[in-house]
């Protein structure tokens, strides 16, 4: 199918919590919508981390990069069909070419008019920059051979091969950069910028320090019409209990992350406390060193996967408030996810599957020996200051004990935890995986040839591989998400990261405050579109329409 989109009016694709906030809000709430304001002259946002002054290619967070960039097509890949935003018109010309129609009305922060070159730039240079959150896809998945301006509102891309998501997943990620700030910067140093950045977004970054955080002011100009809050100011408070301790308190407005489970009833019972529950693109993982034995072996991963307790999980750390991690890795509610997915709690079969291996307990103590007959235990890292997470852990670890794998908790800061990580220096990982890398469809392609999912220096995965050649030889969306879903059956046998439990989130904020927050699949409710006028939102984040 060839697809076309178009900017158009159509049903409104997020949820608006005005017409929810009856609903929303905790039962002592009796006040009216028409009495909460849906505008404000400054909101206070706690955030969760210091990720420097606005540097995509180090670290910013999505939410962060969408107040100050856009993208062409609008709000995410981890919509079914994302509408044009810096586009107006978006069409496949064949399998290999997509044209885009750029709008002439939009200006940089600094007065500079955005143009087709920006574009072609901003595409060109993030093909050349060290590799980072949105390099996979300009340079492999999918991969882009040319992009060029057909006129100075217009924009050829043609791949190296079918690229049918292009307009779904990549048009949709990808922020448009200025060429004329970024084309004095050498591409190898992009992570070493410190300038504030300059978007075309509805806010402009205008202070920021590690230590007080960060200021932000509307973009008077934005194309798409004045922001609803003039300014945002976001501290940093990192621990989750100061951050919501201050919300109660009324010293910040929102705070940039779910409530935990055990705050859901306090927050919903106060009548100066909004809330809104979401089903997020993100969950709780355990990830499985597969550089490591016996961990790259596919049927021992596959017993470790039959005997994790989900719906215990989801019961004792979600406190019931979401859904048991049995359709494995893709999110359940990703675009490309089968419905059909599958990954259940069977501890027998564990059982019968170790012992096939020859992980046996030969002496008795209720604890397997590796087929060499010797003591095997692994060790569980974990966050150490995430309490949640140190109870999934100290699960798991029960979970394993009852097919006589013997498994210690290791709890770990912040930093020993990180570097860990990146070192790949450990056995069994609690972590909490992203929607980019479990509701974007070309990331789950990339994340088994990037080393996230795969990529064993020593061992071959033929079966991967030979759906990865399906997969590219596929030309439409249809026939790719087939494919892609013949992978994720593959990998829910196998896994090497299992997803625990897919919870619902709760957000609170300050409903004397403000009103105005909307939820966008895998954002969550502090991002750009709980700042811009309604009618530009509903049209921005319609379904569009195709030919």
């Amino acid at each position: 199918m060839i697809r076309t989109y178009r900017r158009a009016r159509a049903v409104p694709a997020l949820v608006l919590i005005p017409a929810l906030f009856a609903a929303a809000c905790g039962s002592s709430d009796s006040s009216t919508t028409a009495d909460r304001p849906e505008t404000a002259e400054s909101l206070t946002i706690a955030v969760a981390k210091d990720s420097g002054p606005g540097n995509i290619f180090a670290g910013q967070t999505d939410q962060m990069t969408e107040l100050i960039y856009d993208k062409l097509l609008s709000p995410s890949p981890y919509v079914a069909d994302p509408q044009p935003w810096l586009a107006t018109d978006v069409r496949q010309v064949d399998a290999t070419t997509w044209d885009v129609d750029l709008r002439d009305d939009v200006t940089w922060h600094d007065g500079e008019a955005f143009t087709a070159d920006d574009v072609v730039f901003s595409f060109h240079f993030m093909h050349a920059a060290p590799t980072g959150r949105f390099t996979h896809h300009v340079n492999d998945t999918p991969s882009i051979s040319t992009v060029e301006a057909t006129s100075p509102t217009s924009v050829r891309f043609v791949c190296d091969y079918a690229c049918p998501e292009l307009g779904t997943v990549t048009l949709a990620d990808l922020p448009v950069l200025p060429e004329h700030f970024w084309s004095a910067i050498d591409p190898a140093k992009a992570k070493e910028v410190t300038d504030y950045p300059i978007g075309t977004g509805p806010y402009k970054l205008v202070d920021y320090s590690p230590t007080t955080g960060y200021r932000f002011e509307a973009n008077a100009d934005y194309f798409a019409g004045a922001p609803t809050v003039d300014a945002l100011v976001m501290p940093v408070i990192s621990d989750s209990s100061a951050a919501f301790t201050a919300l109660r308190s009324g010293q910040v407005d929102a705070v940039d992350r779910a409530l935990t489970p055990e705050l859901v009833d306090q927050f919903t019972a106060s009548s100066d406390i909004g809330t809104l529950t979401v089903a997020p693109l993100q969950y709780p993982e355990l990830k499985l060193n597969f550089t490591r034995e016996p961990f790259a072996q596919a049927d021992f991963r596959a017993a470790l996967n039959l005997a994790v307790d989900r719906d215990q999980m989801l019961d004792i750390v979600g406190l019931g408030q979401g859904r048991p991690g049995t359709q494995g890795y893709v999110h359940p509610d990703a675009p490309f996810a089968d419905p059909d997915a599958s990954t259940p709690y069977e501890p027998e079969q564990a059982t019968a599957l170790l012992d096939s291996l020859g992980w046996k307990d030969t002496d008795g103590d209720g604890t397997r020996e590796n087929p060499a007959g010797e003591d095997a235990p692994f060790t569980l890292i974990v966050n150490g200051g995430d309490a949640p997470m140190v109870r999934a852990a100290e699960l798991i670890a029960e979970d394993f004990a009852e097919v006589g794998i013997d498994v210690a908790v290791s709890p770990l800061d912040a930093g020993s935890l990180s570097d860990a990580s990146a070192n790949k220096n450990f056995d069994l990982y609690v972590t909490t995986n992203s929607p980019h890398a479990v509701a974007d469809s070309t990331q789950f392609i990339m994340s088994h040839r990037s080393g996230n999912l795969w990529k064993h220096p020593d061992l071959a995965y033929p079966e991967f591989d030979a759906l990865y050649e399906k997969w590219r030889a596929t030309q439409t969306n249809e026939s790719r998400i087939a494919a892609m879903q013949e992978m994720q059956e593959l990998f829910n046998r196998q896994p090497t990261a299992i997803a625990l439990y897919y919870p619902d989130e709760t957000w609170a904020f300050r409903s004397d405050r403000f009103t105005g927050w909307v939820e966008t699949p895998g954002y969550g409710i502090v991002h750009k579109w709980s700042f811009l006028p309604s009618d530009v939102v509903d049209a921005a984040n319609a379904e569009a329409p195709q030919d």
